[in-house]
């Protein structure tokens, strides 16, 4: 895939990004720099090298997620600026 100046500030473009002329230069020549080195990468040979999951042998620490109901509807809303029993009450923002 050849990168430039157009393919860079088309992408800039979708992503609503303003760039100049001279910067798409820059990142288009950084953009096709990064791609020769992922080829370069990709050529390496890999055959019997197991996957690296993790650099950390450790167990996550992380507890399991799991839904507990803490708090009564009625606790939480009664702390809100506007509620109708059920629902918060927010003001309309269009």
């Amino acid at each position: 895939m050849d990168i430039d100046r157009d393919l860079i500030i088309k992408i800039a473009g979708l992503a609503r990004l303003e760039i100049e002329p001279d910067q798409a230069d820059k990142f288009a020549h950084q953009s096709r720099e990064i791609i020769e080195y992922m080829d370069c990468l990709n050529q390496v040979d890999t055959t019997g090298v197991e996957p690296f999951y993790s650099p950390s042998d450790k167990v996550s620490v992380m507890r399991e997620d799991v839904c507990l109901a803490t708090h009564e509807r009625k606790d939480i809303l009664d702390n809100a600026p506007g509620h109708d029993g059920k629902y918060f009450i927010v003001p309309r923002i269009i």
